[in-house]
């Protein structure tokens, strides 16, 4: 055999070689993104590469400690894919309702027969669960008397699965005039938990309002704004006095029960000077 020949049959082998290892490849994966309690498919499609049919494919994922369930089966099987076709592997997962938002790698393992012969080949394939905050805006209100001082506190509650991360709130004065700097910076809003932004403002009529702007990051690192629109219930200093929200003074009351036993007090040192004159003068006779 010349040296040619042989680095010809060198080359065959190689080449055959690698086609032997790769005949048999994933040629796409399709992942639905999930959230934390939902349920999405998973579809691997397995190509043959090979000049004839491999037999008895199986893909099996493996789901150990991973926040995923399987919905039926974690290994789906074809009898045989015949030379250069291939075959759909769908999958039915479910996010376990904690789940915690992030990339996560699920191994799988592919094996198929081939002359007589098993072969196995193993990855893995990223699946995404998604979250995002989900964010609720209530104001309480402080002495809320027209003409008056007051406070304004505004309730932030995140009822979602992710985080807001580095959230602020610029306030936009409608109705009153503000008396404390316009923007608050919170910071993180965790998951099911709640943070307040509180604001001294002068109520200038009945019937403000409270706009603001609400700014933070999702959990994809997304700049999100909202605007807050909420009404504010403010009243008359007399309705405020019908509805005991705030108590009448009674300093003037207690300025004239005052001004009323001192004026007693003169009167009787007078009437008790006088008294005692009289019977001085009386003595004296």
């Amino acid at each position: 055999m010349t040296n040619i020949t042989k680095l010809l049959a060198t080359i065959f082998l190689v080449v055959l070689t690698l086609n032997l290892a790769s005949a048999v490849v994933i040629n796409s994966v399709s992942v639905d993104p999930l959230s934390p309690g939902e349920e999405g498919k998973i579809d691997i499609e397995v190509e043959n590469i090979f000049a004839d049919d491999v037999t008895d494919v199986s893909i099996s994922l493996s789901l150990a400690n991973l926040p995923f369930i399987p919905l039926g089966a974690s290994e789906d099987s074809v009898d045989e894919i015949k030379e250069d076709d291939s075959e759909d592997f769908i999958f039915t997962i479910k996010a376990s309702n904690d789940a915690v938002p992030g990339d996560y790698e699920i191994p799988y393992t592919l094996q198929y027969d081939f002359e007589n012969k098993t072969k196995t080949r193993e990855g893995s394939l990223g699946v995404k669960v998604e979250a995002s905050p989900e964010l609720t805006f209530s104001a309480n209100l402080d002495n809320p008397v027209a003409e008056q001082k007051g406070k304004i506190t505004l309730k932030i509650v995140n009822q979602g699965f992710s985080d807001a991360r580095f959230l602020s709130v610029r306030i936009i004065p409608n109705g009153f005039t503000l008396l404390s700097d316009a923007e608050v910076y919170i910071g993180n809003v965790d998951s099911d938990d709640f943070e307040t932004a509180s604001f001294d403002v002068k109520f200038d009529k009945t019937n403000p309002t409270f706009e603001a702007i609400v700014s933070y990051k999702d959990f994809d690192n997304k700049q999100i704004t909202k605007n807050v629109d909420l009404p504010l219930n403010v009243y008359t200093k007399e309705k405020a006095l019908e509805l005991g929200i705030i108590q009448k003074s009674n300093v003037a009351l207690y300025i004239g029960v005052a001004v009323f036993l001192v004026l007693v007090w003169i009167l009787w040192r007078i009437l008790r000077k006088r008294a005692r004159l009289k019977r001085s003068m009386e003595a004296r006779r």
